[in-house]
């Protein structure tokens, strides 16, 4: 369970990161910035392995490029789900979804994997 919350804490880090960097995502309060993070780590767990399903004839024809742009859409999405967490159009979701997975990749690699 605790790693589960350090987890989220990290990916709310990581999407505040991205809220300063990326110009265009506006994110209003602390529990809109977790409430981000939150949605868009259950749209990842849930509904993005449906998609990329889905979506499996283009993503091999793409070389799995296309998993990019089922991020920036997983992203984008999560931006209409929570009330004050904005992103102004597709490209900007697009940019954050990139920086969003490195800056997440890296905070993780922080932690330590018990065996």
């Amino acid at each position: 369970m605790t790693r589960l919350i350090l987890t989220w804490a990290l990916n709310s880090f990581a999407l505040f990161l991205v809220m300063k960097l990326v110009p265009g995502i506006q994110i209003d309060r602390f529990q809109d910035l977790l409430a981000g993070a939150l949605v868009i780590g259950l749209l990842n767990a849930f509904l993005r392995p449906v998609i990329i399903l889905l979506t499996l004839p283009v993503t091999v024809l793409t070389l799995g490029l296309f998993t990019l742009v089922i991020n920036g859409v997983m992203f984008y999405l999560a931006a209409t789900l929570v009330h004050g967490f904005r992103v102004s159009g597709f490209a900007t979701a697009f940019v954050a979804a990139l920086l969003f997975s490195l800056f997440s990749f890296l905070l993780s690699m922080f932690v330590r994997r018990d065996r």
